[in-house]
């Protein structure tokens, strides 16, 4: 029998993007509500309660409204809004986060998927904080470079008309009130004592994401060096598929956005020396900060292949 898959907010970017991934699979079944309904309460509670999973694509007053009608008690939720990322009655949907976090995804039935540029910063600090070498009350600083995809079709419309602004030929940096709405997940779960000082910048390419944070080596809980902080996180995902750790030394001089666009890697890269380090996060903004990240969730809670649909 095949599952069952709704995904409510079919239209938007991460909900196109997760049809895409998995609209040609045989072992689903995706129930599509007709255009005209999509704003119908009772039609999308009558999807919400016969489906076996549900992908929640929606603002976060949304995904509180679709959640609070479903009264089926076996249908699964991924959540890709903000609304649930810091709840503890929902699991954080980052596989990689932990020995234990994909065996809690596949036993959970409410799944909090991960904002994008938190995913890069979670990437790299909770790993470091996990293994005793970042101090949680060290005063974390990132930034996040997107493509303008991120910001769903409003954005993408306005960079890609034939009238744009001049302004969006160049980078935009924004989230000036230092208080993104990634940061509440970037903190709790890293288990920071505070939350870090975070910038976004938007620029004109269409998706790739490079998240990332510096670190005076002096102020760590052991003595390393970048080189020694390489070697530390490739063990700790040593035995991922989708997180790697790029060998120390061995990349580029520059480093591109986009390089893993269209794909479902994280890639992160070491950089500095004995004193300084630096660490990027490099993925696909609709992959693994988004659609990707769900459709690997959902391959969990379904017991499968988590790759199947991402290679």
């Amino acid at each position: 029998m095949k599952t069952k898959v709704y995904i409510d907010g079919q239209s938007g970017t991460t909900g196109l993007q997760i049809y895409d991934r998995i609209g040609s699979r045989q072992d689903l079944e995706l129930m599509r509500i007709d255009e005209d309904k999509r704003h119908d309460l009772e039609e999308r509670k009558k999807f919400l309660n016969s489906c076996d999973i549900a992908f929640l694509c929606l603002p976060d007053a949304g995904a509180i409204e679709a959640v609070s009608l479903i009264e089926n008690p076996d249908v699964k939720v991924i959540d890709a809004s903000t609304a649930h990322r810091t709840d503890d009655a929902w699991t954080y949907g980052f596989p990689e986060l932990s020995r234990d976090q994909r065996e809690k995804i596949a036993n959970s039935k409410r799944i909090a998927n991960p904002g994008c540029h938190a995913t890069g910063f979670i990437s790299i600090v909770a790993p470091l904080v996990k293994m005793g070498i970042l101090p949680k009350d060290y005063p974390l600083t990132c930034y996040s470079l997107t493509g303008y995809s991120g910001g769903g079709k409003k954005m993408i419309a306005d960079y890609e008309a034939l009238d744009r602004d001049e302004e969006l030929t160049s980078p935009g940096i924004y989230g000036l009130n230092l208080k993104h709405k990634h940061i509440p997940e970037m903190k709790k779960v890293c288990g920071l004592d505070h939350s870090p000082i975070f910038l976004p910048i938007v620029d004109d390419y269409y998706k790739g994401m490079a998240s990332t944070i510096m670190l005076y080596n002096n102020m760590l809980n052991e003595k390393l060096t970048a080189e020694d902080i390489c070697a530390r996180l490739a063990d700790y995902y040593k035995d991922e598929h989708f997180v790697s750790v790029l060998p120390f030394g061995s990349n580029d001089p520059k480093i591109y956005a986009n390089k893993l666009a269209g794909t479902n890697k994280l890639e992160l890269i070491v950089y500095g020396h004995e004193d300084q380090t630096c660490i990027t996060a490099l993925f696909d903004n609709l992959g693994k900060g988004a659609s990707g990240a769900a459709v690997q969730n959902m391959n969990i809670m379904l017991g499968l292949d988590e790759t199947l649909g991402l290679e």
